[in-house]
């Protein structure tokens, strides 16, 4: 992970970190954590934890985060 905050992929706020998330991951078959981001803009993200040089993606489900 990164020591930084991103910028949100949508509107350009800086995110602050939400936590981490353990979820399945299709391509392999193993539990991850996901980092999981938001913006004062309301915008939902989030990424694997250990794949830190992938691209955010939206939070399919961003009202359990809220």
């Amino acid at each position: 992970m990164t020591d930084h905050a991103p910028a949100c992929p949508d509107c350009g706020l800086p995110m602050e970190s939400g936590g981490l998330v353990l979820s399945g991951r299709d391509d392999d078959g193993r539990r991850a954590c996901r980092s999981l981001w938001r913006c004062a803009g309301r915008h939902v993200w989030w990424g694997w934890a250990d794949r830190s040089g992938e691209p955010l993606e939206v939070c399919p489900v961003p009202q359990l985060f809220r």
